[in-house]
């Protein structure tokens, strides 16, 4: 719609005036002169972390290619996807069936099922991309080069549009020295990508945290709920894109190697260094993509721990203390609830399963005073609590469901954990994507949360086996994976480093998963 009435006011009245700047010009009394080293270094390393979180975002996006403004996701209520395939009816059609292709060239790391490397690789850029921005927003509000980005005048909104108008007309307003000043569409773009679109992207990422949305709900609903924030956070993304695609265009077509003199030697003139040495960067850019697909797939142990090593400490002290206490209705029970997982094909839970799991005996055991094994009737008998809650996926997808069942915080009591057993470990009768039985942990602080409970009810019935039966974790401050089904019995333990490959479960083992996943 801008772009007709661009057309149709060019048409019918021909291009608009646009009055000089006097700011921009060699010269000028008042205003920024020229860009300082804290500026042009701020520009590189915003380009690098920038491009890193996209790459690594796309690939995020893909394990679960559909978008929604509902938090039930159920399929055919999204409004894109990126996948030619519909949801088949006729049978169990799980959340990693759904996960598509990405090629490494344009995502991190690309390919399929992927997701834990590629969270790796958001998680440790956007603390670059965080500190950069800090930095930088620090230097203008400390220098007069905040006159380059912020407005201090309705006017420059006309100016914009007029300035608009001759680009949609395939003409170009009279161009400022960019070394001096912007004009005033220039400063608008600007001003918007960085205090609006990069922060509102940070805030809606935030907002798909379930430690954030299962403690403060009000949060998640001012972007209008969890998938609308995640829709929000990948059109950011598409604006970030279309930013860089018309920012380089213009600065190619105004007058490249003084430009490039401009942000990297923050010179005035028109010799090649300054482009040359552009160059250089982008190679340098370019090759770290390389070197990072390179390290996803032959050191992606060695990644995972440098992320968990970046982020653990402050989500130890900021998430992880959150308590979930959301609360929702009956009525906002989502209609479809995405499976996920291998169901078990052990006999003996065939056989369990053939008797409505009757014969289902819990064990609890390791380094507890009180070692047992439970039926279900025996877990009723100790206290069942029931809560409504959401559940967030690693891959993206939530939904909306009722549990019913026993309060971990019950059952660490009964079994009296001894002073030493600091995590709780689940063993399910399923396996993992890539082979051998299920598992996961939670450390006991977690385990004691009033939300966390061994559930063997969903929305009002037994557990259904799809979804975990005869039993299944429920800790609503964590992603799903870590939400083990098919409990077949609970060990306490020293520490996670002394089950599977010590990384704390089966997907963090195998993909590469977070211990830790509050976000």
């Amino acid at each position: 719609m801008p772009l007709i009435l661009a057309w149709v006011q060019g048409a019918v009245l021909g291009l608009p005036y646009i009055a000089p700047s006097p700011a921009s010009h060699v010269g000028a009394a008042t205003g920024p002169h020229g860009f300082p080293f804290w500026i042009r270094w701020s520009h590189f390393f915003n380009i690098f972390f920038l491009f890193m979180l996209m790459r690594s975002g796309l690939s995020i996006l893909m394990d679960h290619p559909r978008l929604y403004f509902n938090d039930d996701c159920t399929p055919g209520t999204e409004w894109i996807r990126f996948t030619p395939l519909k949801v088949p009816t006729d049978r169990v059609w799980t959340a990693k069936d759904d996960a598509r292709y990405i090629s490494p060239l344009v995502a991190l790391p690309g390919y399929r099922h992927t997701v834990g490397v590629a969270r790796s690789w958001h998680f440790i850029n956007i603390y670059g991309f965080v500190l950069t921005g800090l930095f930088f927003v620090g230097g203008l509000l400390t220098s007069d080069q905040w006159l380059r980005l912020i407005p201090t005048s309705p006017t420059v909104f006309a100016q914009a549009w007029n300035t608009f108008v001759h680009y949609a007309n395939f003409h170009f307003p009279p161009e400022p020295d960019g070394f001096y000043g912007y004009n005033a569409l220039q400063q608008l773009a600007y001003f918007a990508t960085v205090f609006i679109m990069a922060p509102l992207s940070i805030l809606a990422g935030i907002a798909m945290s379930p430690a954030v949305v299962n403690s403060f709900p009000a949060y998640a609903r001012i972007f209008g709920g969890r998938q609308s924030a995640r829709s929000i956070h990948f059109l950011l993304l598409v604006g970030f894109i279309a930013f860089v695609a018309i920012h380089v265009t213009l600065v190619v077509l105004t007058g490249f190697a003084r430009n490039m003199n401009h942000i990297v030697l923050g010179t005035d003139d028109l010799r090649s260094t300054g482009m040359i040495l552009g160059f250089v960067g982008i190679a340098i850019i370019v090759l770290s993509w390389i070197a990072a697909h390179y390290a996803s797939w032959f050191f992606p142990r060695a990644l995972q721990h440098v992320q968990r090593a970046i982020t653990l400490p402050l989500k130890l002290i900021t998430l992880d203390r959150l308590v979930p206490s959301a609360r929702y209705t009956k009525e906002q029970i989502s209609p479809h609830f995405w499976p996920n997982g291998k169901m078990p094909e052990r006999q003996d839970w065939k056989t369990l399963a053939a008797g409505d799991f009757k014969n289902y005996k819990l064990k609890v055991c390791g380094l507890v005073e009180n070692p047992v094994e439970l039926s279900i009737a025996d877990m009723r008998a100790l206290g069942a609590q029931e809560t409504i809650t959401m559940h967030h996926c690693i891959q993206g997808w939530s939904g909306i469901a009722q549990w019913r069942g026993l309060s971990l915080g019950k059952l660490i009591e009964h079994v009296k954990p001894k002073p030493y057993a600091k995590v709780v470990a689940f063993y399910s009768f399923g396996d993992g994507l890539y082979g051998g039985a299920y598992y996961d942990t939670q450390d006991i602080y977690n385990a004691r949360k009033p939300e966390c409970l061994l559930a063997f009810e969903m929305n009002g019935q037994p557990l259904p086996a799809v979804y975990g039966a005869p039993l299944r974790l429920r800790v609503e401050n964590q992603l799903g994976y870590k939400m083990v089904k098919w409990i077949e019995r609970i060990e306490f333990t020293e520490s996670e480093k002394l089950l599977g490959k010590g990384e704390g479960g089966k997907n963090e083992d195998d993909e590469y998963f977070d211990l830790l996943p509050n976000i």
